[in-house]
């Protein structure tokens, strides 16, 4: 089987605070979008497991987390998968490539044995895997809370047009919380209005309250982000956003030729740029 693994945006990210756990309490927006890495998933009856990451640079056993998601759906029963990977959405991004990867794993082993799990208890054994893969299993657009397990389905944005953008260099995750957690001002994402701008179908309202609470405490050398949300709003982006914990930056469009234009000046400076839409799952 042959299935796509959606890369997702962050249209709101709030870090609330540090739990007792070690792991922090966030509260985010965020949305699925049509761009992504395709896997091509196959059982093996001999119970062996073999990984193609689709970048030589990748692991391509248990620290990868598609294999983590296929050993640990196939447990006890004797059998294997086979995965092959292309790889589109960047690494080190903030799109959520490796957790939307062991989704689509998810998804994939459920189908081709006939397993039949529901959404939610592919979201469950999803949690085992990684706290952005229940997400990636739901997919669409949701409220996450917590680590980012627990999820309210949302509407999914309007459709529109996606201009993501990575500038040519990665920022390391635990560092820019370390930098949250230091901070004394604390500016925060409106994600009660942003919910409702999505409910109610509001464009322009989702696109002011685009916010990054980590775009706060980028360092001089990460400024390139600034300058991607600035060329994406000057090209008539609604708004721009960094997602996750960077460095991808995204802006929405409700001009489908402002957007290829947008695409077409960026794609010259950036190696790593992208059309796209917003996804949402059908619903049988």
């Amino acid at each position: 089987m042959i299935v796509t693994a959606h890369a997702k945006l962050n249209l709101a990210l709030d870090v609330l605070g540090k739990s007792p756990d070690g792991y922090h309490d966030l509260r985010m927006v965020m949305q699925t979008v049509r761009f992504g890495d395709d896997l091509d998933v196959e059982l093996t009856r001999d119970g062996t497991f073999s990984l193609d990451p689709g970048q030589s640079y990748l692991p391509a056993d248990g620290k990868n987390l598609a294999m983590k998601a296929a050993e640990l759906f196939l447990a006890g029963t004797g059998l294997g998968a086979r995965i092959a990977v292309t790889k589109r959405i960047p690494v080190c991004a903030g799109m959520g490539g490796g957790s939307a990867d062991a989704a689509a794993v998810l998804r994939a082993l459920n189908d081709l044995t006939g397993r039949g799990l529901s959404v939610d208890e592919l979201c469950e054994l999803g949690l085992l895997v990684g706290s952005d893969v229940p997400f990636c299993v739901m997919e669409g657009a949701a409220l996450a809370e917590g680590r980012g397990e627990k999820l309210t389905p949302l509407p999914s944005l309007p459709d529109c047009a996606v201009v993501i953008c990575k500038p040519a260099f990665a920022i390391a995750t635990p560092e820019l919380f370390g930098r949250v957690d230091g901070r004394k001002s604390r500016l925060r994402p409106d994600t009660a209005g942003m919910t409702a701008a999505l409910r109610s179908g509001d464009m322009p309202g989702v696109a002011r309250r685009l916010y990054n609470v980590f775009e706060d405490v980028l360092d001089r050398r990460q400024q390139e982000v600034f300058v991607i949300k600035r060329a994406l709003t000057d090209l008539g982006a609604l708004g721009a956003a960094m997602t996750g914990s960077g460095s991808a930056v995204f802006g929405l469009f409700g001009s489908d030729d402002k957007a290829a234009a947008a695409y077409e000046a960026l794609s010259a400076r950036y190696k790593e740029c992208f059309l796209t839409r917003p996804y949402t799952p059908e619903i049988v």
